[in-house]
């Protein structure tokens, strides 16, 4: 059945509406973590990851974005800044976790990465939980933490989804990022370490493009990876607001709200932040995340599930 766009974009607007004045969380458990990653770089994940954090704030909710895609990191470069510290300061000690935060639009805070979560493994004892304790004050400061990681199967990307409470991945139509983001999904069931994984498709044409893409992953997933379970989050059109904002060094859920992109954000996190059909896992906590993390960092490295070079075996 051919869905009609402009009807779905009237009913996103309503949806986006009538959920505007949603109360910020009052959960005292903690954050709930979200791990974004994708199959393969190029499908507009870092994009997504700031605007669905600036959405998230806009309906009141405390956002604290960490940038770990620690080799090209470019959440800063997106707003058009530069760190003057990271990570690595607050493991030797100069800087606490709060010195280190930029603060963004609508007062996102972001996190840069530097290479202190690549090093995690090979921190001592000591320096490792001085790294988590400070980590777990973010804490008191946020209901979402979003850990933006690196696109591909590394072992740390690998260790950030599986020790998060919730998994995005992102993926467009095209049939390489479908392969890839099959290739990522295969390795998390296969080394046991996630059961349930949530997807966006980006740089749709249209509406159902985005189902399409989506049913056809889904079978293929429901075929070879039975004990993974998909729940479709939505999709994003294909928007020149995008690129625009991109080139303009601000973000298009700001410069563009009522944009096709914007509305279609902006329902995704409703749905984020409504849990809705159960989608999401109950908060845990930051100090839980990072200790898993540390944990699988150690542990996963120690029976050999990661070749030699840090790629995830296929």
């Amino acid at each position: 059945m051919i869905i009609d766009q402009a009807e779905q974009l009237r009913s996103d607007a309503r949806q986006v509406s009538m959920q505007g004045n949603l109360t910020r969380s009052k959960n005292p458990s903690g954050c709930r973590v979200i791990a974004v990653s994708s199959g393969k770089g190029g499908v507009g994940k870092t994009s997504l990851v700031l605007n669905l954090g600036l959405a998230l704030e806009k309906k009141g909710y405390r956002v604290i974005l960490i940038d770990a895609d620690l080799g090209l990191a470019n959440l800063d470069v997106m707003l058009n800044v530069t760190p003057k510290y990271n990570l690595n300061d607050v493991i030797n000690g100069s800087k606490s976790i709060g010195e280190i935060i930029i603060n963004g639009p609508l007062d996102l805070k972001i996190v840069p990465g530097g290479s202190g979560l690549f090093e995690l493994a090979n921190l001592d004892r000591m320096k490792r939980q001085h790294l988590i304790d400070q980590l777990s004050l973010l804490e008191r400061e946020g209901d979402f933490i979003i850990i933006d990681t690196a696109a591909g199967l590394s072992r740390n990307v690998i260790s950030f989804i599986a020790a998060a409470d919730d998994f995005v991945l992102v993926t467009t139509p095209e049939p390489t990022a479908l392969t890839d983001a099959y290739g990522m999904l295969k390795v998390l069931v296969e080394q046991g370490l996630k059961e349930k994984s949530n997807v966006i498709v980006n740089s749709t044409k249209n509406i159902e493009q985005g189902h399409k893409t989506f049913e056809r992953l889904s079978r293929v997933v429901g075929t070879y990876l039975p004990a993974m379970k998909l729940h479709y989050l939505g999709d994003v059109r294909y928007d020149p607001a995008v690129s625009n904002a991109v080139h303009n060094f601000y973000p298009f859920v700001i410069s563009r709200p009522h944009s096709a992109a914007s509305l279609a954000v902006k329902r995704i996190a409703w749905r984020i932040a409504t849990n809705g059909n159960d989608r999401f896992a109950e908060k845990s906590g930051v100090a839980s995340y990072f200790n898993r993390l540390k944990n699988m960092f150690v542990i996963k490295g120690e029976e050999g599930c990661y070749g030699d070079d840090g790629a995830a075996a296929r």
